[in-house]
């Protein structure tokens, strides 16, 4: 009896569940790890009182804070390309291209977006609180949650004519126009800073990066809104996982499910086989006395309860549903198809033919 197999697509399909409800759970415990830092983190008052507290702490750092301030520039502040006066310390330049792409399998047109150039400034700035006080803020382009207020968007209709129509219907795409756009985080903007905070030795405040590979976030949001959105991210991957979890557990589920099954005729057959031995060890006994008596009174052995197949063996099997008794068992197993020799209907099961 060969072992029980795993088919390729139900190896597949298990593997890739578990692959992915791994992944998914990977990313939703760094997730929570981070919401937890968010909860546990102080939450700061930038004041004139912030340097000496600083000042008195091991290390003159705090590893992962919260604090709020106002945007302002060390220097001079970048200048928008297309809204005179408005002046900020971090402006994106972005041009995105538009264009419908045709879809053979759903025979419609789609959108898609592509980026032509993409250009950020960005220039020293600080967050300033009550009595003055300051922080400074390093390496604000690797913090995570900065939207920046869109100042400018503006779409650059597509122009083209017949041979370009044809030309669009061709190649299955066709431009819409270009997309330009200039965000910028302005100067006065409210900030909140999520980092590690330390006290440089010209008793200058720093945000920055945390050294222990905690998340570092700059946004215009407030502390309460960036929490329940980091929440809200864990939740939705703790689910992603759960799902592809509970999808490679019903795959399991199914495959011992149906192993068992083939358990389960196998243990029939195996009982079903003993008993036809069984029989048939005492359908020799009483043949071989019958044999006897007939070799000795010189008459030839009947044939009609000669399995119609092997013409030796008696007829020991009851087939269902149609109920013929036709065959030997050893002769049934070695049947093509399990259909009736007699009426080619498909056998159901088998049972041993007691003869009293």
């Amino acid at each position: 009896m060969e072992e029980f197999p795993v088919r390729t697509v139900e190896g597949l399909c298990l593997g890739t569940s578990l692959a992915i409800s791994g992944f998914f759970y990977y990313v939703y415990r760094k997730k929570r790890k981070t919401v937890d830092k968010l909860n546990d983190a102080p939450q700061l008052t930038l004041d004139g009182k912030l340097a000496d507290l600083l000042n008195v702490t091991p290390g003159k750092c705090l590893q992962y804070v919260v604090i709020e301030g106002a945007v302002q520039p060390l220097g001079e502040p970048l200048r928008s390309q297309f809204q005179e006066g408005t002046v900020g310390v971090v402006q994106k330049l972005m041009l995105r291209e538009h264009k419908l792409v045709w879809n053979s399998l759903s025979r419609t047109w789609t959108d898609s977006e592509r980026v032509l150039h993409q250009r950020v400034n960005a220039v020293p700035f600080s967050l300033v609180g009550s009595d003055q006080a300051n922080v400074r803020v390093l390496c604000p382009l690797e913090a995570s949650g900065l939207e920046m207020e869109i100042i400018h968007e503006k779409f650059h209709q597509a122009t083209y004519g017949f041979t370009d129509i044809i030309g669009q219907y061709l190649s299955g795409e066709k431009p819409k126009g270009q997309l330009e756009t200039e965000e910028m985080l302005k100067v006065g903007a409210t900030l909140t800073g999520v980092g590690e905070l330390i006290l440089d030795t010209d008793r200058v405040l720093k945000l920055r990066p945390p050294t222990d590979g905690s998340e570092y976030f700059l946004t215009t949001a407030d502390f309460e809104s960036l929490r329940l959105e980091q929440e809200g991210q864990a939740v939705v991957w703790q689910v992603l996982a759960s799902v592809f979890a509970l999808a490679g557990s019903a795959i399991l589920f199914w495959l011992g499910h149906r192993y068992y099954r083939s358990l389960r005729v196998r243990w029939d057959q195996e009982r079903l086989r003993r008993e036809f031995e069984r029989l048939g060890a005492g359908g020799m006994g009483e043949g071989s006395t019958a044999g006897d008596t007939q070799e000795g009174s010189g008459e030839q052995a009947p044939l009609e309860n000669a399995c119609v197949i092997c013409l030796t063996q008696p007829r020991s099997c009851v087939l269902l549903e149609c109920g013929h008794v036709c065959c030997c068992y050893s002769c049934y197993q070695a049947l093509p198809q399990p259909t009736c020799p007699i009426c080619r209907q498909a056998i159901k099961r088998v049972v041993p033919l007691y003869q009293a």
